[in-house]
């Protein structure tokens, strides 16, 4: 998608697979917002290095939160949830949606972790810096790797194995990644 003045997000995210968070507005504005239509859980519990916020354009979902003192919000249309940086969080749709993330033009670092579903340990945990990573590119890999390593699923703790990442829903990441590595160096 290339960017432009976002007039109708909406129709443009009819596009897009789960958690595109394609940027959309021109590449110099701060903070950027990143579009995305979700129908899927999120794979993975997100961290940002940087506060971000999330806002509900149609459809409803629930953010977990991690290391908060609140650890969910159920979101509907016209909500914004402020996730403070370094917070891990998952979105949950309850009907399919459409956010924004408002995030810094620069992020920085980000990363996503996986936790174990039977007591709640960190599995796994992939960082890396947007300055030289596309991130959509790094969430397909991320979970790419945790899907074809089963020591990286499986708990220490309790003994229980997340099951692995079904990445069809995902499909389009490595796609939008080319195109914005493409943006970065016509740009």
């Amino acid at each position: 998608m290339k960017r432009r003045r976002m007039l109708n997000g909406l129709k443009a995210a009819q596009d897009l697979g789960d958690y595109a968070d394609v940027p959309v507005l021109p590449a110099n504005v701060d903070p950027q917002a990143h579009l995305s239509r979700n129908a899927v859980a999120q794979p993975f519990w997100l961290i940002c290095g940087k506060d971000n916020v999330l806002a509900q354009l149609s459809g409803t979902a629930v953010v977990h939160l991690k290391d908060t003192s609140v650890l969910r919000f159920s979101m509907e249309i016209g909500d914004h949830v402020y996730i403070p940086a370094g917070t891990p969080h998952r979105i949950v749709p309850t009907e399919e949606g459409v956010q924004l993330r408002y995030k810094a033009r620069v992020p920085g670092l980000e990363g996503v972790a996986w936790y174990c579903p039977g007591c709640d340990r960190e599995l796994h945990r992939v960082e890396w810096d947007t300055a030289d990573t596309i991130s959509q590119q790094a969430y397909y890999d991320a979970c790419a790797e945790f899907n074809d390593k089963d020591t990286l699923r499986h708990c220490e703790g309790c003994g229980t194995t997340h099951d692995p990442v079904d990445l069809t829903p995902f499909s389009a990441w490595p796609d939008i990644a080319r195109s914005l590595e493409a943006e970065l160096t016509t740009t």
